[in-house]
Order: structure tokens, then C-alpha cells, then sequence
């Protein structure tokens, strides 16, 4: 692990709810913050930032109402799901793509995506709609710009996300197949001891 990477794994309480933009209309995040003065503060950021929809990757925790109160503007999207390492479905990537394409109607949209950390569900599923967003990127791509404006991004549903992308074909898609092992290599070069930033943020999350 060289300095940039021990100075990432150092700092994960404030990259966890930093607003991380991959793109002029997608950006990454972890959760509201469970006091009520913080989370107001997090409503004013994306306020400044131009947020103009919210998809919320969390299964076990939703903002609803929460949002509805601070910042009606806001389009709000629970689409939760487990983070339990298994396969995600496709119905999950099918409702967030439905969710992309809804929001893209507005000319100004910009799209957060969150899950509790922001380290595999959000930007997994953040993955898939910058696959969306445009046919022909790579990938592997895609993996490179989450993890440069997301350090802390695992992104551990990424085959997933790239196979719904894909299509059902793709194991008889020989550059679909490819396109995919290319992704996993860049992904395997990661460097980040996840196990170490994922601990960090839980026990920011406790101390008093």
C-alpha cells in the first residue's frame, strides 16, 4: 500500500458521506447522517451541488420521509437491496435504470446514489446506469472514474451490474466476456485494504 492509498484508508469517515461526483450528472455518496442537525447539512450540500434525484441502494434503512420533509424538490428512489456478497438481482438493476431514465426526463438532472457506506451497492448500481448512460463506454472504465472520484469504492456487485448491462448473451459474446475480464483485472488491482476502511467507518460511526 503506497501513501496515497494509507492516507485514503486513513480517512474514511470523512470520504463515507463525502459528495463524490463521478460525472456532471452522477455522484456518489454514503447515507444521511442519523442526527437530525447533520443530515440537514447534508440536504444543503446536495442542494448546492444541483441534486435533483436520489437513489438509495440501502435494504435495511430508507429516507423517505425524512427527504420529503427537507427537500421536497428531490426526487427519491428507494431501490434496496442485501449487501451480503451473493448475486444481485436483475430486477434491482431493472428498477434502477427505470429510475435513470425517469430522471433523465428533467434536462438539469443529476443523479446521487448512495447505499449506507458507499462502498459496494451504491456504486455498483452506479456502474450500471453510467453503462446507461452510454452504450459504448467500457466497463473497465466505468470502474476507473467511480474509483477516482470514490476511492473508497469496492464496487463488489460490479460483474453483476456489467452482465445485466450486457445482456443474457453474453456468455456466448465473446467481446462481451472480454469486456468483462478486462473489468475484473482492473478491479483485481486494487490496493485499498477494504476490510480496513469499511472497520474505520464503523467505529467513526460509534465514537462519541
Amino acid at each position: 500500500m503506497n501513501h496515497e492509498d494509507n492516507a485514503i484508508a486513513n480517512e474514511p469517515a470523512t470520504l463515507h458521506r463525502a459528495l463524490c461526483e463521478v460525472d456532471s450528472w452522477l455522484v456518489l455518496s454514503g447515507d444521511l447522517h442519523p442526527r437530525r442537525d447533520v443530515a440537514e447539512r447534508q440536504v444543503a450540500a446536495y442542494r448546492q451541488l444541483g441534486i435533483t434525484h436520489i437513489i438509495d441502494c440501502r435494504q435495511e434503512w430508507d429516507d423517505e420521509y425524512l427527504l420529503a420533509e427537507l427537500a421536497p424538490e428531490i426526487r427519491y428512489w428507494n431501490l434496496g437491496t442485501h449487501d451480503d456478497g451473493g448475486p444481485q438481482a436483475d430486477a434491482w438493476f431493472d428498477a434502477g435504470v427505470a429510475a435513470y431514465h425517469r430522471a433523465m426526463e428533467q434536462e438539469d438532472a443529476k443523479i446521487l446514489v448512495h447505499c449506507h457506506m458507499g462502498v459496494n451497492r451504491g456504486p455498483s448500481m452506479a456502474l450500471r446506469l453510467m453503462l446507461e448512460h452510454d452504450p459504448e463506454v467500457l466497463p473497465e472504465d466505468c470502474v476507473i472514474e467511480i474509483r477516482r472520484a470514490r476511492p473508497i469504492a469496492r464496487i463488489l456487485y460490479a460483474e453483476d451490474a456489467a452482465r445485466h448491462a450486457l445482456g443474457p448473451a453474453i456468455e456466448e459474446n465473446l467481446e462481451g466476456s472480454r469486456k468483462v475480464a478486462r473489468m475484473l483485472k482492473v478491479l483485481a488491482e486494487d490496493t485499498i485494504d477494504m476490510g480496513d476502511v469499511i472497520h474505520a467507518i464503523r467505529r467513526s460511526e460509534v465514537a462519541p
